[in-house]
């Protein structure tokens, strides 16, 4: 096997495009975000997030050319209006770029291990790497100026334990045992990603142009702000503090610095990407009442992406990626 000149995946293809769509979205956030931040040391983490996005959009787009594969449209200058007024705090931006960094990270690591080729394997190594080193640096300049929001404290056992009975995965009747430290994980992670859904939904519904997309908008702010309630009423149960919301550090601007476009997608994406951590702790959580949690959470965001689906559909909005040739058709038109 010729391991120099070997064709990309379908996989392979996948990732490339996956990557390049939604990081061109983010990036264009980012761009806004770096125009509207007066703490400089928050300035310098966008400044170079959006060097290390625009030499990975380059990377990806020579692994195009070479295959012979059009370039995505994805989003570029033309979603952003230069000048808007400030629609997100210092703080917020923060928190977005360290979430952001979160998916990202999970993004290439998924994109890894569906790669063969050896310089896409370097290329996704590298963006693993400067996603690393993002997420350190976002970690650190949150705990720095004390925004960083810790996961609940636990006091440890004098030795290990062993589930004796079926009460351990009870949670509706009799004696509820606590949550157990595996299962925080989850709960924390997908709440704090809820609550940024919730706040740029909010966000965005104020200055769209688009009374449907506003609509969308406003709904899925709601169905947000209701899982946030269902994950952190069991957190409150057991006496566990719970993460705070993000809403004050959303101006009352009502001039879209986004085109509807980008909004709508991104908050799409933002449901779509959420569904793995959902996934992820469902398969934690051996609590009844946190079992139905998720599974109700995982239901309703399927709905909602639907809606969005639909809604991205009807404006013309969603770019394809590449499909497989319709061999059907291809015998059909012979």
């Amino acid at each position: 096997m010729d391991k120099e000149n070997l064709k990309l995946t379908s996989s392979e293809i996948g990732t490339l495009w996956t990557q390049y769509i939604n990081g061109t979205a983010v990036d264009t956030i980012n761009k806004y975000m770096f125009t509207i931040i007066e703490d400089e040391q928050i300035k310098a983490l966008f400044q170079e997030a959006i060097q290390v996005s625009e030499k990975q959009k380059n990377t990806i787009t020579t692994f195009f050319e070479k295959d012979g594969f059009p370039i995505p449209v994805g989003f570029n200058d033309s979603d952003l209006k230069q000048g808007a007024k400030r629609l997100f705090s210092d703080v917020f931006c923060l928190h977005y770029l360290h979430i952001m960094t979160l998916h990202g990270l999970l993004g290439h690591m998924t994109s890894l291990t569906s790669s063969v080729r050896k310089d896409l394997r370097e290329f996704y190594d590298a963006c693993d790497n400067e996603g690393k080193k993002m997420y350190h640096q976002t970690t650190e300049l949150l705990l720095e100026k004390g925004h960083f929001q810790r996961d609940p404290y636990f006091y440890p056992d004098e030795s290990p334990e062993f589930v004796s009975g079926q009460q351990f995965l009870d949670g509706f009747f009799g004696d509820q045992r606590p949550l157990a430290a595996t299962e925080i994980i989850g709960l924390s992670l997908n709440i704090k990603k809820k609550i940024l859904e919730k706040s740029l939904s909010m966000g965005f519904s104020q200055v769209t142009n688009s009374e449907e997309v506003r609509d969308f908008l406003k709904s899925a702010q709601h169905t947000s702000d209701k899982q946030i309630q269902s994950l952190t009423k069991i957190l409150h149960q057991d006496q566990l503090p719970i993460p705070t919301s993000w809403e004050s550090e959303v101006t009352t601007s009502e001039e879209s610095p986004f085109s509807d476009k980008l909004m709508l997608y991104h908050i799409g994406f933002l449901l779509q990407s959420s569904q793995a951590y959902h996934g992820t702790g469902l398969s934690a959580a051996m609590r009844i009442d946190l079992v139905v949690a998720y599974e109700k959470i995982i239901l309703k965001n399927l709905m909602v992406t639907k809606e969005w689906f639909n809604l991205m559909t009807k404006n013309k909005w969603l770019e394809q990626p590449p499909i497989a040739p319709n061999r059907k058709e291809i015998a059909k038109n012979k």
